[in-house]
C-alpha cells in the first residue's frame, strides 16, 4: 500500500508530537487558551482525521457553578472529572448532542475544558467530517463550530468517554500544533449556562479571533493576554 493511502497515516505537515504530559496538570482555566491551536486526532476507518482546536470553554473546580462537579458533585457521570488529567469526558445534552471535554489537573480536583470548535487541517479531513454531518454545509461553522457539531462530524460519542487523550494511537488523542502564544486569542462569557448565577459572566470562553470555524462570534469579545 502506498504510504499516502495508509489508513493510519496522519495527513499533516506537523510532526507527530503528543502534548507534554505536564500539560494536563494545568487547571481548566490555564489549559483552555493553551489548547487553542493544538490538534485533535480521531482514528477512523478512513484514516486519522486531524483537526485544529479553535474554541474552548473552561469549567474548573468545585466552586464553578457552571460545572457538572460544582460543590464536589461526584456521580457516575462526573466521576471521570475527578481522575488525573488527560482523559476525555464525554456526555450527552438535550438527549441528542455529545460534548467532548479534556479533563485536567490532579486527581480529586474536577477540572475540564469543553472543546467548542475545531478546524479540519486538510480537504480530506473536511470531506470525511462533512459526510458525517449529512447536511448542506453553507459556512465553515456549520461543519464543526459547536460542541455537538464537532462530535457528530468526528463520530465522537459516549463510547469514547474516559479515553486517554495523552496516549497517541488510540481512538482519540491530542498532539502539538501551533504555539498558542503566537495566536490572536480573544475571550468572552461561556454559552448557554444561565444556571451558573454569578459565574455566567466570567470570560472563560476562548477562541482564535475571526476563525471561521468558531460557533459564535461575541460582539464584546476581549483580547486575551498571557499572565
Amino acid at each position: 500500500m502506498n504510504a499516502d493511502n495508509h489508513p493510519h497515516r496522519k495527513r499533516s505537515a506537523y510532526p507527530d508530537l503528543p502534548l507534554p504530559r505536564p500539560f494536563y496538570d494545568y487547571t481548566a482555566l490555564e489549559a483552555a487558551p493553551r489548547l487553542l491551536g493544538q490538534h485533535l486526532i480521531r482514528r477512523t476507518e478512513a484514516g486519522d482525521i486531524v483537526c485544529r482546536i479553535v474554541e474552548t470553554e473552561s469549567y474548573g473546580g468545585i466552586e464553578d457553578k457552571g460545572s457538572h462537579a460544582y460543590g464536589g458533585r461526584r456521580t457516575a457521570r462526573t466521576e471521570i472529572m475527578f481522575k488525573a488529567g488527560g482523559a476525555a469526558y464525554i456526555y450527552l445534552i438535550y438527549g441528542m448532542h455529545y460534548c467532548l471535554n479534556v479533563v485536567t489537573a490532579e486527581p480529586d480536583n474536577p477540572q475540564a475544558v469543553l472543546i467548542r470548535g475545531v478546524q479540519p487541517l486538510t480537504p480530506v479531513d473536511a470531506e470525511y467530517m462533512a459526510a458525517n454531518r449529512n447536511i448542506k454545509i453553507k459556512r465553515p461553522s456549520d461543519l464543526s463550530g459547536g460542541p455537538g457539531k464537532l462530535c457528530r462530524a468526528l463520530r465522537i460519542d459516549k463510547s469514547l468517554n474516559g479515553t486517554r487523550l495523552d496516549a497517541p494511537g488510540g481512538a482519540l488523542w491530542l498532539e502539538q500544533g501551533d504555539d498558542p502564544v503566537s495566536l490572536d486569542i480573544v475571550q468572552s462569557p461561556r454559552i448557554n449556562i444561565p444556571y451558573a448565577e454569578e459565574y455566567v459572566s466570567q470570560p472563560w470562553r476562548f477562541y482564535i479571533k475571526d476563525n471561521p470555524y468558531i460557533s459564535v462570534k461575541e460582539k464584546n469579545e476581549q483580547a486575551f493576554t498571557w499572565t
